[in-house]
């Protein structure tokens, strides 16, 4: 059985975003019908649409033509779900903009992709991942890669990745809700939602800064990675990014390159690195640096494997990682035979259904190929009345799910919080002492972002009393959802087989670094070792992975640079990943498929965020990549300095290119001649003047994220950081999520305290007074107090 078996989805789409979205629902059975122009999809021409245009079926139509809207009113009549992106008007202009097939198809679900949101000045404005990313900051961010104030060009595409997860997350949340009711529902999302999940921090620490709580990063603390995440580069020029964040786990690296009796003899390295003098920081660091220089990288990978205990991996190319020995052992790597192309070679499903998986195995059709077949197969669907059951509540199609959530720092926690942005009741079950990411960042800051909506339980789960306490929420939960190790879970009660046992409907899902399977399954997988391993970082890295390094200080730099490219991005690549696939699984277990079990695999996850290039075919067109000053990738996508500050210029088809012409004054298309032209004008006023013209370029030195989203106009106009009130630092904005079904609900939740609903949910299953205060004396219970003084 197919998790989507018998849903019709129509995709009237352009581009990769919408179509990473419906190959999802294609991969898992829903037939999917893309309509596209006479000659194509325009970017058909990208090396990555077999990947995102499999398992389609295509059927053309030009959508601006009045005798062609009889055969698209037909398909709509006989869809379940409509997908179109693009700015609203687009939609209205070919009549299937939400307002008007919720009153005339009220079983349909809706769901649109814009670039900016359906709101504000710039809802139709033009826009890409690269235009978003540099106007909401993200650009700034990735300036310090190199020394300068110039903002880098981020060249992964996260806010697409994002983005089509987030629309896959919002029909199917939306196709739950019509299984009760009976009704269809309207999905928002856009390509700067898409960029929420990457501010880990930023926009609560503006506020905390505003509020005089916190005090400005000190500049001559310098821009070193931590010791924990480093990378190092080998004897023979290769670079291996360690990820070690928990102390055992460093000491397990030290221990693997002869350092750890060196270093933990000397009192000057006792206890973890980050309480380390600074100078006697800066001599471990040089000390790391010059060992692993010592041997070749295929030997200290060798070592750290056999550890066991370090995370680490080499820096791979995406058409490296395609060979990924973790990836060939679990089977993620799919072949399918195109007509055209050959064997193409491609990163299969998301994640692994134990009932109701995937399958990849139909190629991407040519456009109109399937035309006669879906008019012949696609017939209306009967007018589905409304049940008896009470209508979705507003933003909150989940309302009444149950999640416990048993994971820890970011992929599995964020994942859950966007559950709960949909409405799930999502429950965070962790140690006496508090999620390790509480204390990552003075003041909890992590953990405020990766927690938002969520009720906080503090239990000892090693003691019998505690996993006694758990089994009152695994016999309620509809989804259980962990990130440990292999072998972990069933440790401590809340294994597969336990959990089945308490609850036979219940959805298990274990997010991992390297999947089940493979050689590295029992070993620790972080978001830089991810990063490296899957061709993000690589591509981000520019010149700096090739970069001579002589001396220490090279090393140094260059260490920094890499580290600089090495963002957070594949803990959030794979919570938006999770957060899909258990959607998928609640949806098969709502038609009759039961509970059952999901894998998700990090490399997975990171392999679709790379999807641009995750594929590989002969005469396959070689990847994009940004040149050694973080500029962009041509002449006309690249960033430009103007004569008061910085834009992006994203120009993609020949009418962009006229329109620019026309607005410059120049026909130009030669790198030095469009900076001279640019440099003769604000960044402001270019923005507005080609933005005015449809042409797609805006400010990219403007605001950081944290202000950006604190005040953008934009992000005002669409309620992207709504405001919510926290325990313990009151009224505040927090992120908004990256999808919307059915609108939003009155208010979005707060992250918990530490243990905040400890006793609630002890009173809520059956627990008096009197044995709350016992298991809160013998610390088998706990909460964090209001005031940490």
């Amino acid at each position: 059985m197919s998790a989507l078996q018998g849903i019709r989805v129509l995709d009237l789409s352009t581009g990769p975003v919408g179509g990473v979205a419906t190959t999802v629902l294609a991969d898992f059975g829903a037939d999917v019908v893309k309509v596209e122009p006479p000659d194509g999809d325009r970017f058909r021409s990208l090396a990555a649409s077999p990947f995102w245009l499999r398992g389609k079926r295509s059927i053309t139509l030009d959508l601006n033509a009045v005798d062609e809207r009889p055969t698209l009113a037909r398909l709509i009549d006989a869809a379940d779900v409509l997908v179109v992106s693009g700015p609203p008007a687009r939609a209205q202009a070919w009549g299937v903009d939400a307002d008007r097939l919720a009153v005339s198809h009220p079983a349909l679900v809706h769901c649109q992709i814009t670039a900016w949101g359906g709101k504000g000045p710039l809802a139709n404005a033009p826009g890409s991942d690269a235009l978003v990313a540099a106007r909401s900051g993200r650009m700034r961010t990735f300036g310090r890669q190199l020394p300068g104030e110039a903002p880098g060009y981020s060249a992964l595409p996260v806010a697409n990745h994002a983005c089509a997860m987030g629309a896959v997350q919002g029909v199917l949340a939306a196709l739950l809700g019509r299984e009760r009711t009976g009704r269809g529902d309207r999905v928002e999302t856009s390509l700067l939602q898409g960029l929420l999940p990457y501010d880990l921090t930023e926009l609560l620490l503006v506020q905390l800064l505003d509020r005089g709580a916190i005090d400005l990063p000190d500049p001559s603390a310098g821009d070193m990675p931590t010791l924990n995440y480093h990378p190092v580069r080998a004897q023979d020029g290769r670079w291996i990014q360690c990820g070690n964040l928990m102390e055992h786990l460093f000491y397990a690296f030290l221990d693997a390159i002869d350092l750890l009796g060196e270093l933990m003899t000397d009192e000057r390295f006792q206890g973890n690195p980050a309480s380390w003098e600074p100078a006697n920081l800066e001599e471990a660091r040089d000390r790391i640096l010059l060992r692993v220089a010592e041997r070749p990288a295929a030997e200290w990978m060798e070592r750290f494997r056999e550890n066991g205990n370090v995370a680490a991996e080499p820096f791979l190319t995406a058409q490296e990682a395609l060979e990924h020995p973790d990836l060939r052992a679990n089977h993620e790597i799919v072949s399918i035979a195109d007509p055209v192309l050959g064997p193409i070679r491609q990163v299969g499903p998301i994640a692994r259904l134990s009932l109701t998986p995937g399958t990849a195995d139909r190629p991407a059709p040519a456009p109109g190929a399937d035309a006669d077949a879906i008019l012949r197969d696609w017939s209306p669907r009967p007018g589905a009345p409304a049940h008896a059951a009470a209508p979705t509540i507003p933003g909150q199609p989940l309302a009444g799910m149950i999640v416990a959530d048993f994971s820890t720092i970011i992929a599995g926690p964020l994942a859950t919080s966007m559950l709960a942005d949909l409405g799930a009741r999502v429950v965070k079950v962790e140690p006496t002492t508090g999620d390790p990411s509480r204390h990552i960042i003075p003041g909890g800051g992590l953990a405020l972002r990766m927690n938002a909506g969520k009720e906080s339980i503090a239990v000892d789960l090693k003691s019998p009393e505690g996993q006694a306490i758990i089994h009152d929420l695994l016999v309620r939960a509809d989804v259980v959802l962990h990130n440990f190790r292999p072998g972990v879970p069933e440790k401590l009660g809340v294994g597969f087989e336990a959990c089945r046992d308490a609850n036979p409907d219940v959805i298990w899902v274990a997010v991992q670094g390297y999947g089940l399977e493979g050689p590295d399954a029992g070993r620790p997988a972080t978001h830089p070792v991810v990063g490296a391993a899957m061709g993000g970082v690589t591509l981000q890295a520019a010149a700096a992975l090739t970069a001579p390094c002589d001396g220490i200080d090279a090393l140094r730099e260059a260490s920094r640079q890499i580290m600089r490219a090495n963002e957070a991005n594949p803990d959030p690549n794979t919570s938006s990943v999770t957060a899909a696939a258990v959607l998928l699984a609640a949806f098969a277990r709502a038609r009759g498929a039961g509970g059952q079990r999901i894998d998700v695999s990090m490399l997975v996850a990171n392999a679709w965020a790379n999807a641009d290039d995750f594929l590989s075919y002969e005469g396959k067109p070689a990847r994009f990549e940004p040149d050694s000053e973080l500029r962009g990738l041509a002449p006309g996508y690249r960033l430009y300095p103007a004569r008061e500050g910085w834009v992006m210029l994203a120009l993609t088809g020949e009418k962009e290119w006229e329109r620019f012409a026309a607005v410059a004054g120049t026909d130009s298309r030669d790198t030095e001649a469009l900076a001279v032209s640019l440099a003769g004008d604000s960044a402001e006023a270019w923005e507005a003047r080609l933005l005015a013209a449809g042409v797609p370029c805006v400010r990219a030195d403007g605001p950081g994220p944290g202000r950006f989203w604190q005040s953008d106009p934009q992000v005002a106009a669409n309620a992207f950081a709504p405001s919510t009130t926290h325990a313990r630092f009151g009224e505040m904005q927090r992120w908004g999520p990256i999808v919307r079904v059915g609108g939003s609900p009155e208010r979005y939740g707060a992250a918990p305290l530490c243990g905040d609903s400890t006793e609630a949910l002890l009173r809520e299953w059956g627990h008096g007074d009197g044995e709350i205060a016992s298991l809160r004396e013998r610390r088998v219970v706990a909460s964090e107090p209001v005031d940490p003084a």
